[in-house]
Formats: structure tokens, C-alpha cells, sequence
């Protein structure tokens, strides 16, 4: 998807809110295109949270504009927006069964009879759970509980999307496999999707953009693939998994180097950097290492492991080197 100004279907235009003298949103401007998986990506703190419940209504923002359509939606009420919301914490109904949580909404729009049931019906199919609808969420798995949640937030078709960190409190394996769903999903049902997380590799994988945040302001927004090779500055190489900063004395160049781990090689000699191996772990197929320069730069790199005596343990001494094209020079701020 190729994201241009015309293609947007929800804008955000200088967006503002502070409490207090802490600044959560610092003149946000972001355009979302109509089918587009967003991610707002960043720490704890960085304004994501808040920026996702301005556009669903339930922060005022103290300025700036939102509109939708064309329409100026940035004072209207959550329920007349008509998004869908998928929090953490599921927010189910304990006391309903499975159909009845995701027939909610249904009701609160004076929806029922058959036609709404088949709603709940299609619903309950997109996310797997046709068999799971006389439960009650106490009956469900987690990942279960959060799709019913995702039933729920769809069946009535809403304009899109809302997901504050739906999957941070689900283990690994899950976490991976509802990843995949949430994709799939988002191909069925063509809903714009805006999903918060702080976990860079959710972002990759799911997304079409990803719009980075720190203290409240935007640092870089685009593709997955454009933050990953060519990050904007440091705070956003480091929150896309950069692992060693060289800087202009020990690159030799005039810019900070961002180096991945595994583009740091062992050099047969001293090699552009001399260091010496500070850390050693072992992660099966592959060993990990930190090794730190005479000036405590530290430099994280790995080697297959399986090459037996010839590997360095800690303390030794070792050059490394990179290849340049796996070198990228960083903006100074």
C-alpha cells in the first residue's frame, strides 16, 4: 500500500495534550489511509496510548484537529465514531456467554432477530471460535478470550479498528500465533486497523506502517522495512533492534555508525576495531557475545556455534569488522 495525502481516510492535525506540565501529545500530524495496518510504536510514556484514545474519543486533546472522512470528528463522542476497541485486559462480560459479549454491541444499537445473530455468527467464524459460542469467557484460554474480544469489536462494522496492546499479556507462542491471526483478519474484514504497541518485532510483522513516538512527538513514520534499513536517528535504530552505535572516533568517518549484531564479523587481525570479549552466551544454535572497546564502547555480535575450541571466550582479545553496505550513518539528533 502506498500511503499518499490524498489517500487518507482519517487525519490528525497538530494534536496537543498535556497534563499538567508533562506534554503527552506535542503537535501530532498523521495521515491514515482507508485499509492500512498503523502501528504506534514506542516506550512507556511516549504518547502512543494517548494519541490511540484521542482518535477513539475518550481523550479531549487540548488542540489540533481530527477528522475522518473529511469530517471533523475531535469533539465528537466515543459512541457516535462507530470504531471497534480491543483493550489488554479482553473487557468481557463474565456473566455473558461467548454469543452474548459479542452480541452486545449489537444491542446497544438496537440491533436484533436473526439478522444479528448471523452477525455474531460470522463474527465468532472469522476469528475461529464458531464452536465456542455457549461458553463463558471463565471457560476460555487467554488467547481465546482475546478473540472473542476481536469478535466483538467487528460485528457491528465499524470505520476501524482500535488496539491498545491486545496481545502483551499472552506468553510467546501465543502472542506469535495470534499475530498471524490478527493479519488474517485484517485481509478479511478490510478495516483500517491502528494498533499501539512498545514490542518492535509485532510492529514488523504485522504492520504496513509504523509510526514511531517519543515523548509524545513523532520520530519517523513509514514502511517496516524503511525504519529497519534506514532508521531516522538513534532513538529509533535502538527501538528497531540496533545493537552497537560506533561512534565518528572509532568509525573513522563523521557520523555515528549503527551496526546490527549480526554484521559485526571477526576480524583475522586487529581488524577495524580492537576489543576484548566481556560476555560469552550460549543460545544453541547460535553464541552471543559482548565484547568492549579501549574506550568502553560496547560492541554485541554472534557466531554459529559448533566451531568448537576456535571460538572467543572471555576475555580475549579480538578485532572486528563490518562490510559498508551493513553500515548506516546516523542523523546526530
Amino acid at each position: 500500500m502506498t500511503h499518499t495525502p490524498e489517500t487518507d481516510t482519517l487525519k490528525i492535525r497538530d494534536l496537543s495534550k498535556t497534563y499538567g506540565k508533562f506534554r503527552a501529545l506535542d503537535t501530532v500530524s498523521l495521515g491514515v489511509d482507508q485499509g492500512e495496518f498503523l502501528t504506534l510504536l514506542g516506550p512507556s510514556g511516549s504518547g502512543k496510548t494517548t494519541l490511540l484514545m484521542s482518535i477513539a474519543g475518550f481523550i479531549q486533546p487540548d488542540h489540533g484537529q481530527i477528522t475522518l472522512g473529511g469530517r471533523d470528528i475531535t469533539h465528537m463522542p466515543p459512541e457516535k465514531r462507530s470504531f471497534g476497541m480491543v483493550f489488554q485486559g479482553y473487557a468481557l462480560f463474565p456473566h455473558l456467554t461467548v454469543n452474548d459479549n459479542v452480541m452486545f454491541p449489537l444491542k446497544m444499537r438496537g440491533e436484533k432477530g436473526a439478522q444479528a445473530a448471523r452477525r455474531v455468527a460470522e463474527a465468532l467464524e472469522l476469528v475461529g471460535l464458531s464452536d465456542k459460542g455457549i461458553r463463558y469467557p471463565r471457560e476460555l484460554s487467554g488467547g481465546q478470550q482475546q478473540r472473542v474480544a476481536l469478535a466483538r469489536a467487528i460485528v457491528f462494522q465499524p470505520h476501524m479498528l482500535l488496539l491498545d496492546e491486545p496481545l502483551s499479556a499472552l506468553d510467546t507462542q501465543l502472542r506469535g500465533q495470534l499475530q498471524s491471526e490478527l493479519k488474517r483478519l485484517h485481509r478479511a474484514v478490510g478495516l483500517t486497523f491502528i494498533y499501539v504497541t512498545h514490542d518492535q518485532s509485532e510492529a514488523l510483522s504485522m504492520s504496513d506502517r509504523i509510526a514511531v513516538m517519543r515523548e509524545g512527538r513523532l520520530e519517523q513514520v513509514g514502511r517496516p522495512d524503511d525504519l529497519y534499513d534506514r532508521p531516522a536517528n538513534r532513538f529509533v535504530a535502538e527501538f528497531m533492534g540496533v545493537e552497537n552505535f560506533l561512534p565518528p572516533e572509532l568509525s573513522g568517518g563523521q557520523h555515528t555508525l549503527a551496526l546490527r549484531a549480526h554484521a559485526l564479523e571477526l576480524a583475522a587481525g586487529r581488524g577495524r576495531v580492537a576489543a576484548h570479549v566481556t560476555e560469552r552466551d550460549y543460545y544453541g544454535a547460535e553464541i552471543r557475545y559482548t565484547a568492549h572497546t579501549e574506550s568502553g564502547v560496547p560492541l554485541r555480535f554472534k557466531i554459529a556455534a559448533g566451531q568448537g575450541e576456535s571460538l572467543p571466550q572471555e576475555g580475549d582479545a579480538i578485532g572486528l569488522d563490518w562490510q559498508d553496505k551493513d553500515a548506516l550513518p546516523l542523523a546526530d539528533h
